[in-house]
């Protein structure tokens, strides 16, 4: 690899950190770990072909263009928490797996989305992270904190949406979220 394609390769996975908050080949890899699966099948339930999973893996392309399958990444990693705490075994993650590779995405905010309450209702998380992919699909974290501190004088509690929204942690999101609902 030569230096252009070195750099190249570093400024789209420093995208992908602003993005989807680390490198795609890091979390695809801890995907593949923590679910039990290989790079053919991961490619397949997330609806990608296995060369667009390798680059994007590899950083030879930055963004993944397809919303329904950054849907199905939040998914995965959804899934993934819930086997590792326990609270799924390795045949429901299986099953849910399929549930997520037939999924075609769709709004959570009009409660089309994967993951709902018993209800029928969008989960606070989804709806987080749905939020956060589509302010980040957008912009870039440090373009999103340029933006708010734009702001703050002015507009401080927009600045503030945008900040946590755009560039914080679920946690912090999902803790935003439920302060404002009345």
């Amino acid at each position: 690899m030569d230096a252009a394609q070195q750099d190249a390769t570093a400024r789209a996975r420093e995208l992908q950190r602003s993005w989807y908050g680390e490198p795609l080949g890091a979390l695809f890899r801890r995907l593949i770990d923590d679910l039990g699966l290989n790079q053919a099948r991961l490619a397949a339930v997330l609806g990608l072909s296995a060369p667009m999973l390798s680059q994007l893996m590899s950083g030879q392309r930055a963004k993944i263009g397809n919303p329904a399958v950054v849907q199905r990444v939040q998914a995965l990693q959804e899934l993934a928490g819930q086997v590792a705490d326990g609270s799924i075994s390795a045949a429901e993650a299986t099953d849910r797996m399929d549930e997520i590779k037939k999924s075609q995405g769709g709004s959570v905010l009009t409660g089309t989305g994967q993951t709902t309450t018993s209800s029928g209702a969008p989960t606070v998380r989804r709806v987080v992270r749905e939020i956060q992919s589509l302010l980040r699909s957008v912009a870039a974290a440090g373009d999103i904190i340029d933006a708010a501190d734009t702001l703050a004088r002015t507009h401080p509690e927009l600045a503030e949406f945008l900040r946590v929204y755009g560039a914080g942690r679920t946690a912090e999101a999902v803790a935003h979220y439920e302060s404002h609902q009345s």
